[in-house]
């Protein structure tokens, strides 16, 4: 038994199962995101207590995912308390590619009271969680909500509750090894009521929050996604919609890169030419660095400049063109 669990642990892929139940009133996600949550830790070199914490974000980020149809469509959660972690930011696209950062990832708190990683500590009690979404309009939505906890699950269903006016059961669970600090299993669950669900579907979905909290520890023994899912919701009539594989992916690279440093100004660029001989670029999002020569940065800043004179040119063709009208 124990080899079967041990195989089903090394080979699986993440996966993000959505189901509906009692007769379409209720959907639901179930993330298994242990291989994007140790690829996070990998990259940014993420603290315990910072695993935890972003790893739920990044997982609870994938699910909002799921609402993106747009091949360019983002969404980005931002968790912004008054704890050690800073900012807090991820984005998740169509694709379910999410990627996170973290102000500052090698923190460590003490276990908490209840001997578990301090995630509401880290994060902070008290503060905002902002959720932008970018569907390609003018303008992208922003929803805003204050942190309750800290403790990321409880502060996503306060905002789908008092931002968006769904109420909504969230779970989010990052499990480690106590001795290495390694990822074991990661999960969550999203169960939203559609408009129309009855009261007493709402209750029983809400009654449930006990049954989901160890989600993590029981994928990490070797439980399937299927079986939680039929454990907890199986009562009211679970169907499965579809599966997809969440990934953590950053999609940073040198021109990327290029086009923020001809964002700063010539000015700037003179400053890095002139104290610095050069420049290297951290993407907060994988760690990648990227170094610039002070003979890089001279060319962009020429292009800048060249730019900023076309710019200028323009307007005042612009400008000539609309004095010759009046005068005419």
């Amino acid at each position: 038994m124990k080899k079967d669990v041990l195989r089903y642990k090394t080979e699986r892929k993440d996966r993000l199962i959505q189901c509906m139940a009692a007769d379409g009133m209720v959907r639901i996600a179930f993330v298994d995101g242990t291989n994007l949550v140790r690829e996070a830790k990998r990259l940014l070199k993420l603290s315990r207590v910072a695993t935890a914490a972003l790893g739920r974000q990044l997982m609870m980020t994938a699910i909002m995912s799921l609402d993106l149809k747009g091949e360019r469509d983002l969404v980005s959660t931002i968790l912004k308390g008054d704890g050690p972690a800073g900012s807090m930011i991820c984005t998740g696209n169509s694709r379910l590619e999410v990627k996170g950062s973290v102000t500052n990832p090698d923190i460590e708190l003490p276990l908490n009271e209840l001997g578990k990683l301090d995630v509401g500590g880290f994060v902070g009690r008290s503060g905002k969680l902002s959720v932008v979404s970018d569907l390609g309009l003018k303008e992208p939505y922003v929803g805003l909500s204050n942190l309750v906890s800290g403790e990321v699950a409880i502060d996503f269903a306060n905002y789908y509750a008092a931002s968006l006016q769904r109420p909504a059961l969230v779970y989010l669970g990052v499990r480690l090894q106590s001795g290495t600090g390694e990822v074991r299993a990661a999960a969550g669950v999203f169960a939203e009521p559609l408009p129309g669900c009855p009261e007493d579907v709402i209750d029983r979905i809400q009654a449930k929050s006990e049954q989901i909290a160890r989600f993590s520890e029981r994928l990490d023994a070797g439980e399937t996604a299927e079986e939680l899912l039929e454990r907890v919701f199986g009562e009211l009539g679970l169907v499965y919609v579809g599966e997809r594989e969440p990934l953590y992916r950053c999609d940073c690279s040198r021109a990327r890169i290029e086009r923020a440093l001809l964002s700063i100004g010539v000015e700037e660029l003179g400053k890095m030419i002139d104290e610095d001989r050069g420049a290297e670029v951290t993407c907060r999002f994988c760690d990648k660095i990227y170094t610039f020569t002070e003979e890089q940065l001279r060319s962009l800043q020429n292009e800048t400049a060249a730019q900023r004179s076309s710019a200028m040119n323009k307007r005042d063709d612009a400008k000539a063109y609309e004095q010759n009208n009046e005068d005419k």
